[in-house]
C-alpha cells in the first residue's frame, strides 16, 4: 500500500502541560509561534529526546533566552531537522508537513494513486540510465483498466529517457505515459551482455483518488493432502480488520494447517491491525504479550509509575466483541523483503519467541518505531489546533520490542531463507511456481532438494535504484491509538 496506509499514530491526550520557562521579569515569550510548537512538541514527545542536547528541559536559562534560540531558526523545518537523531541511520521517519489538512485526508484512505508499484534499477552497462518493472498493479485501478502487469518494463516518460536525475520530476506528477520496453537476457546468467529495447507501445497513467483493499489475494493450496492458505496482505489497514478476520474464517473452515503470509511489499500500518493478524495466525496466546514499548525516559518513567499495562500489547481472542477466526498454528512461513516494513516486521519479531517463524525472502526494512501525529493546540491534540497555520509534525515517540526484548534492528531482520525476487521473471502472485511462494511449499513439503533447485536459480544482478515508495510521503508508518493517562507530564508553567 502507499500513502493511505501510511497511518501515523493518533493519541488522545486527556491533559498535557509543556515545558516553559520562569523568568524573574516575568517576559513573555516572543519568538516564532509555529518554531515554538516545533520545540515544545519535540521535547515533549520525541523518542530520542535524550540523545538531543537542544532538547534538554533545562536547556533555557529564561523565555528571552529560548526566545532568541527558536528565532535563530529561518523556518519550522529547519528547527525541526536540527532536532532529528541521526537522520540518516536512526530517525529515518520522523516529518513535518505545512498543510495537516492533506496530511488527514491521506490517513483516512483518500489518496491519489495510479495504482502501479514498481521497481527502479540502473540499466545494465550505465550509470546514469533508468528502467523501472513494475511490481504489482492494484485491482480496480487506473494501471489494473489499462491492461499494465507485473513485470512490464519502461524506460521513458512522455517520450523522455529515465536518469538518475530527472526520474523523481518524471513520475512524481499525477499524469504521464509509460513508454515500454523489453528486457533481454540474451539467454545468459551475466547482465554486461543485457539489452533494454523500447517498444512501440505505452500506457498514459492517471493517479485518481483510490482506496486499497490490503488483502490482495488469498487463496487455499495442497501440498501432500494437506491445505495451505496463501494470503497476500499489503497493509495493516483497520478499516478492513473484518475482512481480513472472514478470509481466516475461510482458512479455518477449510481445515488449513499451514499458512504462507506474504508482505513482501507491505510497509505497514495499524498496530491493532497486526495484533489482530497475529492472533488469528495463533489463538494459543490469548493475553500474552505481543509486543511492549519504550518511549522516552520521561515518558517512559510515568508510565511505569501511573499504568505499566499500557506500555504493553497483547494478543487477542476478539476484535470488538466479534471472535476472531484462529487458526492455532506452531509455523507460518512469511514472505519478506527489503520493501516490508513497520508493522510488518512487528509481526515477525513479535510472533518469534512463541512460534517457528520462517522468513522467506530478503532484509526487511528495519523499521521498528512508531510516530505520533501533533498539532498546535494545547495538548497537540487535534481539537483547537491552531487556526494561524497548518503546520503538524509526527515524530518518534516509541520504539517496540517483542516478549524477549528485541528491537533496534536498523539493518532490518534476517530472513531464514534468504532468496530475492527475479525482477526479469517476477512470475505471478499467487502461482505455485512464483519464485518466493514456491520456495515455501517446498519447505512445507519438506523437500529439501526442490528449495534447492529453486535457491539455485540465480536471480538477476542489475543495481535496484529507487522504488515507487519513495514517491510517497510518510512512508513505512506504524500506528497505534493510546490514551495516555491524566496528568502523565507535569512541567513547570
Amino acid at each position: 500500500m502507499k500513502t493511505y496506509k501510511s497511518l501515523l499514530l493518533l493519541i488522545t491526550i486527556s491533559f498535557l502541560t509543556t515545558s516553559c520557562f520562569k523568568d524573574d521579569d516575568d517576559t513573555q515569550i516572543s519568538g516564532n509561534s509555529i518554531n515554538d510548537f516545533v520545540w515544545k512538541g519535540m521535547n515533549t514527545f520525541y523518542l530520542y529526546k535524550d540523545n538531543i542536547p537542544n532538547l534538554a528541559n533545562d536547556r533555557f536559562t529564561s523565555n528571552a533566552d529560548y526566545a532568541d534560540f527558536i528565532n535563530s531558526y529561518s523556518s519550522p523545518e529547519a528547527l525541526f531537522e536540527s532536532l532529528i537523531h541521526q537522520r540518516e541511520t536512526v530517525d529515518k521517519y520522523s516529518w513535518i508537513v505545512d498543510d495537516y489538512i492533506a496530511l488527514e485526508q491521506l490517513f483516512s484512505g483518500v489518496s491519489t494513486s495510479n495504482g502501479m508499484e514498481f521497481k527502479l534499477f540502473l540499466e545494465p552497462n550505465s550509470t546514469t540510465k533508468v528502467i523501472g518493472i513494475v511490481r504489482l498493479v492494484l485491482t480496480n485501478s487506473d494501471a489494473d483498466s489499462k491492461g499494465l502487469k507485473r513485470g512490464d518494463v519502461f524506460n521513458a516518460i512522455n517520450g523522455t529517457p529515465l536518469t538518475t536525475s530527472n526520474f523523481n520530476s518524471l513520475l512524481g506528477t499525477n499524469a504521464y505515459t509509460l513508454n515500454l520496453a523489453t528486457y533481454n537476457t540474451n539467454n545468459t546468467t551475466e547482465t554486461s551482455d543485457d539489452t533494454v529495447v523500447s517498444k512501440n507501445e505505452s500506457i498514459a497513467l492517471n493517479k485518481v483518488e483510490y482506496s486499497e483493499n490490503p488483502i490482495y489475494t488469498s487463496k487455499i493450496l495442497t501440498v501432500k493432502g494437506e491445505n495451505v492458505g496463501y494470503l497476500m496482505y499489503n497493509g495493516f489497514t483497520a478499516n478492513y480488520d473484518t475482512q481480513l478476520n472472514a478470509v481466516f474464517g475461510e482458512f479455518k473452515s477449510n481445515n488449513v494447517k499451514h499458512l504462507v503470509l506474504d508482505l513482501r511489499y507491505n510497509s505497514g500500518g495499524s498496530v491493532n491491525s497486526a495484533i489482530l493478524l497475529s492472533s488469528m495466525i495463533t489463538g494459543q496466546f490469548n493475553g500474552e504479550i505481543f509486543s511492549t514499548e519504550q518511549w522516552n525516559t520521561e515518558f517512559q518513567q510515568a508510565f511505569e509509575d501511573n499504568n505499566p499495562e499500557l506500555l504493553i500489547n497483547r494478543f487477542t481472542n476478539n476484535n470488538k466483541g466479534t471472535a476472531l477466526n484462529s487458526l492455532n498454528l506452531q509455523k507460518v512461513h512469511i514472505l519478506a523483503t527489503d520493501a516490508s516494513a513497520s508493522a510488518s516486521e512487528l509481526v515477525i519479531n513479535s510472533l518469534d519467541p512463541y512460534i517457528n517463524v520462517i522468513h522467506i525472502g530478503d532484509f526487511t526494512t528495519g523499521k521498528y518505531q512508531a510516530s505520533t501525529t501533533l498539532y498546535d493546540s494545547d495538548d497537540f491534540g487535534r481539537q483547537g489546533a491552531s487556526q494561524n497555520h497548518a503546520y503538524a509534525m509526527q515524530p518518534l515517540i516509541f520504539k517496540s520490542l517483542n516478549k524477549v526484548g528485541h528491537t533496534d534492528y536498523d539493518t532490518g531482520l534476517t530472513p531464514d531463507i534468504e532468496l530475492k525476487e527475479s525482477f526479469i521473471n517476477l512470475g505471478v502472485l499467487g502461482d505455485v511456481n512464483e519464485r518466493l511462494l514456491a520456495a515455501a511449499l517446498a519447505d512445507i513439503e519438506g523437500s529439501i532438494s526442490k528449495l534447492e533447485s529453486i535457491k539455485s536459480k540465480s536471480s538477476e544482478t542489475i543495481k535496484p535504484f529507487k522504488d515507487s515508495n519513495s514517491f510517497e510521503p510518510f512512508n513505512n508508518e506504524m500506528h497505534v491509538d493510546k490514551e495516555i493517562p491524566f496528568d502523565l507530564i507535569k512541567r513547570n508553567k
